[in-house]
């Protein structure tokens, strides 16, 4: 089966590089590979030594590398659908910059990559992603937008037509023509789509770098928690830039001992992840025969490609009392968490995150009775409305 690899982590910790290794080292196995940055500031082509256009481009024998630009995407994939929402929003102002949409963007770069690995051209793709919280507003967009359209299209058609003729006059509203309408019912679909593959466990890892400073880790630990409230299968831990333990220079002697409890903490917060230690190298990593150093150095000792599910997906479960959900949210504090039921959906917030699930149509009846958050899995019951003896 093809696979997908999606590297995050903070900005500055040199996830590029070690993207870029992993995608080495798959072309050195004689498997097709795609590299992709879905980084505004791409780097790619800097790491590599060459300039990139708009299209994947080879750099080395089963090696490509492609710096995607959004903008070129959507105007040239979904012009009806783009043309439709700027006359929709017009009269807000000048709306000739698609970059007015937060998260439309990143959304397109994984409408592309899930295009990609549709045609099957690749048997791995590698993602070099932005710092971690754009990553994650990217990651999540597809599931949030696709909740946002099943409430705001659910007439579909029908509504386009008898609405059409009143709402440019009554609502200084565009309302899409039929063609939009077309794309707007294949976004939805590859919307769903996307979830699917993003959250297949037996198709994509998320993998997170790191360093061994302070900021870094407690960031770590949250992208982690994040990721699986999200439902994303993080499968590998990199912990790049050690130092040497044995370097010969006072002046780095506390900082050696700092990155020691920093990693010796990575390790007990991680220890159901596969972890690989980079070291911090004596030159920048650009050039293939640079960035082969850490093939050869971490990426050669076991399978760093074998799929491990550490957590599994979200799951509703029947109960002697009603239905139970598990979500997996490892690291949260129970005191971080809220928890409110709309009438077709259970809203978790922790953070500055929050996500709607949407309820089977089973539980439309029943109303939340109680949660816990053990072993980091929250686990909430469901009881028959006229049962609930909530306090």
């Amino acid at each position: 089966m093809n696979r997908i690899y999606i590297f995050t982590g903070k900005g500055g910790v040199g996830k590029s590089s070690v993207a870029a290794a992993h995608a080495m080292k798959s072309a050195g196995e004689g498997k097709k590979t795609l590299l992709i940055s879905t980084d505004m500031a791409h780097n790619l082509g800097d790491i590599f030594g060459v300039k990139l256009g708009k299209k994947e481009e080879n750099i080395l024998p089963n090696l490509d590398i492609y710096e995607i630009d959004p903008e070129y995407v959507m105007q040239n994939d979904f012009k009806e659908f783009m043309d439709y929402v700027k006359k929709m929003l017009s009269s807000t102002g000048d709306m000739d910059d698609m970059g007015m949409m937060p998260g439309m963007e990143e959304l397109f770069a994984l409408l592309k990559i899930s295009d990609l690995y549709k045609k099957e051209i690749y048997e791995r793709i590698i993602v070099d992603c932005a710092p971690t919280g754009e990553t994650l507003s990217m990651l999540k967009f597809p599931e949030l937008m696709s909740w946002y359209m099943e409430k705001l299209f659910p007439i579909g058609k029908v509504g386009v037509r008898l609405l059409s003729p009143f709402s440019k006059k009554l609502f200084h509203v565009e309302m899409p023509n039929k063609q939009a309408m077309n794309d707007i019912e294949k976004v939805f679909l590859k919307l769903t789509e996307l979830q699917e593959l993003l959250k297949d466990r037996e198709i994509t890892s998320v993998r997170i770098v790191t360093t061994p400073e302070k900021m870094v880790v407690e960031e770590t630990k949250r992208n982690y928690m994040y990721m699986n409230l999200y439902n994303f299968n993080v499968d590998g831990l990199y912990i790049n830039r050690i130092l040497p333990q044995d370097i010969d220079n006072r002046f780095f002697d506390r900082w050696v001992e700092l990155q020691r409890e920093y990693i010796k903490c990575l390790k007990e917060s991680f220890a159901a992840l596969p972890i690989y230690e980079i070291p911090w190298y004596d030159e920048e990593l650009k050039g293939a025969d640079n960035i082969r150093r850490i093939v050869e150095d971490v990426l050669s000792k076991g399978d760093c490609f074998e799929v491990k599910t550490v957590t599994e997906r979200e799951s509703f479960a029947q109960t002697e009392d009603g239905y139970r959900l598990e979500v997996n949210i490892p690291g949260a504090d129970k005191s971080d968490i809220d928890l409110y039921q709309s009438a077709t959906d259970i809203v978790i917030k922790t953070g500055n995150f929050k996500r709607s699930i949407p309820l089977p149509n089973v539980l439309r009846t029943y109303m939340v009775s109680g949660a816990k958050l053990e072993d980091g899995k929250l686990r909430i019951s469901f009881v028959k409305e006229d049962e609930d003896d909530v306090q």
